[in-house]
């Protein structure tokens, strides 16, 4: 059974330096993210516009972050893919909180459950299609 799991690659994925870092880099990053989120929900706005603020600003936020700290690259030629990647991040946001909805989740908490599975999709995503080189 431990050779099964010392193996596993998608176990492998997420146990390496890169990983731990983008983690320690994310909670600075949702914390941007969150309280941006949560400042519009409290201002009034529909989840969704809500969503797509925050996205928007964390874009710019995340990828001196994502990109200069954990990927230990940033050059702007790499800011098309990394928007796209948040494009896709955006409607998965989306899509999370509305069936969180559904289930009857507060619209913070549904926010933040979200939140978790996206930076999950966010990292895979960036390391295997924007920041390709620098890993």
């Amino acid at each position: 059974m431990k050779c099964i799991l010392r193996n596993n690659k998608f176990l492998n994925y997420f146990n390496n330096k890169t990983f731990f870092t983008f983690l320690c880099v994310g909670i600075l990053n949702t914390v941007f993210g969150y309280s941006v989120f949560s400042f519009f929900i409290w201002i009034g706005l529909h989840y969704s516009l809500a969503i797509l603020f925050a996205t928007c600003l964390g874009v710019l936020f995340n990828f001196k972050t994502i990109g200069g700290i954990v990927f230990k690259s940033s050059h702007y030629k790499l800011i098309v893919k990394f928007v796209l990647v948040y494009t896709v991040l955006y409607f998965f946001n989306i899509l999370c909180v509305k069936l969180f909805l559904l289930m009857h989740v507060n619209v913070y908490l549904a926010g933040a459950i979200a939140m978790g599975f996206a930076a999950l999709l966010s990292f895979f995503l960036n390391q295997e299609f924007v920041f390709v080189e620098a890993v």
